[in-house]
């Protein structure tokens, strides 16, 4: 299967979560592109999940945090541990302003216009970051909410730039339960802020525990939006 098999995904979500893993790194280094490989990861138990399957094909594939100044202290932590234990290859995607100079121009922006502050310190650093790649993995899954349910497995998207590359979601037709079990059975070690009942877990002000029975993103923003604009920013095609 071709990544320009795009015209044709009913090819790539039939495969499996490793299969397509293995089926890009193949496609990468058939083209001596394996650098065009990145993930972007927020440390949740998803990302860790596709991390560790890319682990096993490209042990230093580059891992894109994006650090906002906003994050969970224990998030910050379990980041550093696993940076340590498993030697990663850690991006960390910044503002172009720092968060003192931040809230001096603009206050306390995450609660006045969220949508603005996620545009400034999320979405434009990614944009950036991934100008250097053609192939972006992700921990995104249907189920995680509405606006995700009709994620594709593999999809073109264009940059802001116009630079194209193809969004890798492979654990799209995956439920928690399947994630949970993976990490489980890989012994990937867990972030202790999932015990606390968050189920989805962004910049500290911004993040609360769900109503019970709610969509695992549902405690975002204070129920004012689901996505912070990276993944809706880009273009696709």
């Amino acid at each position: 299967m071709s990544m320009d098999g795009i015209a044709v995904p009913e090819v790539s979500e039939a495969l499996s979560a490793e299969a397509l893993v293995a089926e890009v790194v193949r496609e990468a280094r058939d083209e001596n592109a394996l650098a065009s490989i990145c993930l972007t990861s927020s440390f949740q138990t998803e990302d860790m999940v596709v991390l560790d399957m890319l682990r096993k094909h490209l042990p230093q594939v580059p891992v894109i945090f994006l650090e906002t100044g906003y994050h969970f202290p224990e998030l910050i932590a379990y980041r550093d541990q696993m940076v340590r234990e498993w030697d990663l290859n850690l991006v960390n995607a910044l503002p172009k302003t720092t968060l003192e100079e931040h809230e001096s121009e603009f206050g306390l922006l995450h609660i006045v216009e969220p949508t603005k502050c996620c545009a400034i310190r999320k979405v434009e650093p990614l944009m950036r970051s991934l100008e250097p790649f053609s192939w972006w993995f992700t921990g995104l899954r249907r189920e995680q909410s509405p606006t995700r349910a009709g994620l594709r497995k593999v999809e073109g998207h264009r940059l802001p730039t116009g630079k194209s590359l193809k969004k890798l979601s492979v654990l799209a037709d995956w439920d928690w339960a399947r994630v949970e079990g993976y990490a489980l059975a890989h012994g990937i070690p867990r972030l202790g802020l999932y015990d606390r009942g968050y189920t989805s877990i962004g910049c500290e002000p911004c993040t609360a525990v769900p109503a019970v029975g709610a969509d695992a993103r549902s405690g975002r923003w204070g129920g004012k939006k689901l996505e912070c604009g990276i993944h809706t920013f880009s273009e696709r095609q």
